[in-house]
């Protein structure tokens, strides 16, 4: 077992409110993303409310406004599951459903091992990588930064 696992956030903001026919397919296929990530090769937690999905946790007093947390043993881990399964289809999709957002959507960070990251810690990663950009505390798939030492 690593001494650090990868903790990821990512948000999106929905170009309708969920239930509107234009987001359906992300919504029906939402469920199955899901357990797949559940079912992956490193995958160690997942944000989620008593629905299973993280799509109703309202983090940023923005009701369009989602997010999705999760914690991984790798990057490589969380990379595979990401553009290597079914997942990169919805992925790929995202236009159709998702409104460009000013500063990052996404942000990676190293957790001790059995950690398990809170919202807040999540979106300071955010402000953290809009404000300097990729360091060691907050970074992307395209800047990474290994486990500290």
């Amino acid at each position: 077992m690593t001494e650090f696992h990868l903790a990821q956030i990512n948000i999106a903001r929905l170009k309708a409110p969920q239930g509107d026919p234009g987001n359906a397919f992300f919504f029906d296929n939402l469920d199955r993303i899901n357990a797949v990530a559940d079912r992956s090769a490193g995958f160690v937690w997942r944000l989620q409310d008593e629905s299973g999905a993280a799509t109703g946790i309202n983090a940023f007093n923005d009701p369009l406004l989602i997010i999705n947390m999760s914690v991984w043993e790798s990057i490589e881990a969380l990379k595979a599951f990401a553009f290597d399964t079914v997942h990169r289809k919805i992925f790929e999709r995202r236009a159709e459903f998702f409104a460009p957002l000013d500063g990052p959507h996404a942000a990676l960070w190293w957790v001790k091992a059995g950690d398990t990251p809170t919202v807040e810690d999540a979106k300071a990663k955010l402000e953290l990588l809009e404000q300097n950009g990729p360091t060691s505390t907050a970074f992307t798939f395209a800047a990474r930064f290994d486990p500290p030492k």
